[in-house]
């Protein structure tokens, strides 16, 4: 499915190059997306107004589904157009929040739809809505279950195309899945309010192979070989106990394959579930041992995972 870069939205945090090594960098949020106590009032703000072209959309098919929209094409899109079709319920978002969604596209030269996408697990990520960006302006301040038509004029890379836009729920900021036994002789993790880890080392000899434990266990897709993941870290180092990394002092969570990090970290994702928290230690062997240019070549490393969303390899392709 073809999608116009503006809405491609699933990418949505800065790489990080300790964890992400050898792993292609995405952009960094903007620093409005920060949730505040005006961020639902600014987001309605951001949203686009109404206007023809999306008014003249109509749709069929139930919400959170994949839907079928009619108009006259080929559609004249002066600007960025939204018409909410169905209101929700409950809280409205705001900016910061992270969102899961569905879409539908068209072609506004032909009416012809090009695809759908977000109706199933693990085939899109979830994102971070802010005043400045197109999924924030077309969401604008909208509660879970509302269904928007969002019209999108031609550009010099694209042409004029039609969205039908469903927002399917907020997601967690932090793993949300049942709390599991603790290990024995594994690091304990505690959490702040917002779910922010801190890591106790336990002051013994550091292990020499990869010891995983999953802290709480989520109920979302299954993680495999090649998938993009959207997770929350922190990394520890086991000589000291410092952090040496982490996405919650960066703001947002992070985005990349599997396939992307060191093989230790790769192995804590792979066969995990969405919504789960994963503790894992590596050794040098399975982290950045084989790196001689790397500060942690020698250091074994403690990481604490959420993992927030999955989109499979094939859903990518």
């Amino acid at each position: 499915m073809r999608i116009r870069p503006i809405v491609t939205l699933s990418v949505i945090a800065a790489a990080t190059a300790l964890v992400l090594s050898g792993c292609s960098a995405s952009s960094t949020p903007d620093s409005s997306a920060s949730p505040s106590a005006t961020a639902a009032a600014d987001l309605c703000a951001a949203a686009a107004p109404s206007g023809p072209a999306s008014e003249s959309v109509k749709v069929d098919g139930a919400f959170g589904t994949d839907s079928a929209a009619t108009f006259s094409s080929p559609l004249t899109i002066d600007s960025i157009q939204r018409t909410v079709v169905t209101e929700g319920s409950g809280t409205p978002i705001k900016a910061g929040d992270l969102v899961a969604y569905g879409l539908s596209a068209y072609s506004a030269d032909t009416g012809e739809k090009l695809g759908a996408v977000g109706y199933n697990p693990g085939e899109v990520l979830p994102a971070q809505v802010s005043t400045t960006s197109p999924l924030g302006q077309v969401l604008g301040c909208a509660t879970p279950g509302t269904r928007i038509v969002a019209t999108f004029p031609a550009s010099e890379n694209s042409a004029g195309e039609v969205y039908v836009f469903d927002l399917l729920s907020v997601v967690p900021n932090a793993a949300w899945g049942a709390d599991q036994p603790p290990v024995a002789g594994m690091p304990t993790v505690t959490l702040d309010g917002t779910g922010a880890p801190t890591i106790t080392l336990p002051g013994t000899a550091a292990p020499t192979e990869v010891q995983l434990a999953t802290l709480k266990k989520g109920d979302g897709p299954v993680v495999a070989s090649g998938d993009q993941v959207l997770v929350q870290y922190t990394g520890v180092k086991w000589s000291d106990g410092s952090v040496f990394d982490s996405s919650w002092t960066k703001g947002a969570p992070v985005a990349f394959a599997t396939t992307g990090v060191v093989a230790g970290f790769q192995q804590a994702l792979e066969g995990a579930t969405v919504g789960s928290q994963v503790l894992v230690v590596i050794p040098p062997a399975f982290g950045y041992g084989a790196d001689a240019t790397s500060e942690l070549k020698d250091e074994t490393l403690v990481f604490v995972v959420d993992i927030l969303g999955v989109q499979h390899a094939a859903a990518a392709q």
